[in-house]
């Protein structure tokens, strides 16, 4: 039987360490999705400190990345719809 790896970002690339996606990855934003099932709000929070994080280390690896891309990636998936 195969073992779960979680889906975590590799950093400073923001590349997850399973698949090699965009960090966070579908996996990864289902595990997050499912581990703040009951707080949305908390959720946004933790996701807008790692995109904090992202935004700066990011930005030192690759001279920066667009912020609206950035949002989208972190944060706009996750809002209440």
């Amino acid at each position: 039987m195969p073992r779960y790896r979680p889906h975590v970002a590799a950093r400073p690339s923001w590349r997850c360490r399973v698949c090699g996606a965009a960090w966070p990855c579908s996996p990864a934003r289902l595990a997050l999705l499912g581990e703040y099932r009951e707080d949305r709000i908390a959720l946004l929070i933790h996701l807008g400190t790692l995109l904090a994080e992202a935004t700066v280390e990011l930005d030192a690896l690759h001279g920066g990345a667009a912020a609206q891309e950035l949002t989208e990636r972190f944060v706009t998936w996750a809002r209440a719809r």
